[in-house]
């Protein structure tokens, strides 16, 4: 692949061995997917945060090149880790976990990147324009950044994403070009769809779809749009059970328009509501009422979180509720008297984990319940644990 006079200096170590190291990474990546240069990026967005999932050997490359003085170029999040920062021994996460998860936080902010730990970056200010390169690796937030705003980026891997943050480039290929951004599957959803339908229909259709590009036609009023929330839970699970990267909505997504000359030709897949209804029993696992209920899968945003403390005001909770959420968010819901709300009621408001990626098999719980497909498709096979999935008001327990 061409690279520019100044990109072969970053390869070549003359800006330090985290530069070359994160160069050498790029440029495999870019060989192996046939890109033919690099291109500049606005942001990043890095997974293998949790200690559950790099362990003891990611956690060494990271302090590896914090020590070699590595520095992000632009704006850097990441994505959730495996305990709550602030509140890990209030939560009784195991500590031996948490002193290893705060050692990673640590290494990545010693690099510049923003510890604001969330899968939703585009909820805590890191909102790339519309037609911007990007390396976000979280599926959930690539799913999002590519169909609701309209930036452009591969479903990168963590190291992927952190060099590209180092560097400040990434392989131009895949959904960068816009010969990649057409839709190959014309999805028609013959029924309204309200809250965790939204999860069901992107379960059942990135089964069928793989990593390519569906486009929905929904059968919605237009009181009744898809919002900001049931467009991550779409996109989140389109791309658990699929390799989803990209999605198009009819008359919502910024590139629909464009992408509306390319469906006349395709497959159509309908979706009737025993489609959904199968979808929702194939997702539980289990009869049992939920010892643990978790939302925010993808983070809750406040809307989110305010419609729980709605339902909670004055009223005792049976079994547990996390609501996960990003630190940024919780310190609005703080101050809005939400979080007081729904710990009055026996729940908590979690900041920078969620229950895929935290260590919850080994906190005593056993059955699960999530309105999140993408949660309710990790959960068994991540921890270990039975799942219920449904809406949100019919998994908690009020006393």
């Amino acid at each position: 692949m061409h690279l520019t006079r100044e990109e072969e200096k970053m390869y070549q170590g003359e800006y330090g061995p985290a530069i070359e190291k994160s160069m050498e990474i790029l440029v495999a990546l870019g060989d192996i997917y046939g890109a033919e240069g690099m291109v500049e990026i606005v942001s990043a967005q890095i997974s293998g945060v949790s200690y559950k999932t790099i362990g003891e050997a990611g956690l060494e490359y990271l302090e590896d090149l914090a020590r070699e003085g590595a520095q992000v170029k632009v704006p850097s999040t990441l994505n959730p880790a495996g305990v709550d920062l602030d509140n890990w021994k209030d939560l009784n996460f195991p500590r031996e976990f948490a002193q290893k998860q705060l050692q990673i936080v640590e290494s990545y902010r010693e690099m510049g990147i923003s510890t604001t730990c969330t899968c939703t970056p585009y909820l805590v200010g890191n909102v790339p324009p519309i037609g911007s390169h990007i390396a976000w690796s979280e599926s959930s937030a690539v799913c999002y950044a590519n169909s609701v705003l309209g930036a452009r980026t591969n479903r990168e891997g963590g190291p992927g994403a952190l060099s590209a943050a180092i560097c400040g480039i990434t392989p131009n290929y895949g959904y960068h070009l816009d010969e990649n951004r057409f839709p190959n599957l014309l999805v028609e959803v013959e029924t309204p769809l309200n809250g965790s339908d939204y999860g069901a229909l992107g379960y059942f259709v990135g089964k069928t779809v793989g990593d390519g590009v569906p486009y929905f036609k929904l059968k919605n009023k237009l009181q009744d749009r898809p919002t900001v929330n049931d467009l991550k839970a779409l996109g989140a699970a389109l791309a658990s059970s699929g390799a989803v990267a990209l999605y198009h909505v009819e008359n919502i997504t910024p590139e629909s328009k464009d992408a509306l000359l390319h469906v006349d030709k395709l497959e159509k897949l309908p979706i009737t509501s025993e489609d959904l209804d199968e979808t929702r029993k194939n997702l539980s696992i289990s009869d049992e009422k939920p010892d643990l209920v978790c939302l925010g899968c993808p983070h809750a945003s406040l809307e989110e979180i305010s419609r729980v403390a709605k339902i909670l005001s004055g009223k005792k909770l049976e079994n547990q509720l996390w609501v996960c959420t990003s630190i940024s968010v919780k310190a609005a819901s703080d101050r809005m008297g939400y979080t007081e709300t729904i710990e009055k009621a026996g729940g908590h408001v979690v900041c920078d984990t969620c229950m895929v990626v935290a260590p919850i098999e080994e906190m005593g719980f056993k059955v699960i319940g999530v309105d999140s497909a993408k949660a309710a498709n990790y959960v068994p096979s991540m921890c270990g644990l039975d799942v219920v999935f449904d809406d949100w008001e019919n998994l908690i327990a009020l006393k």
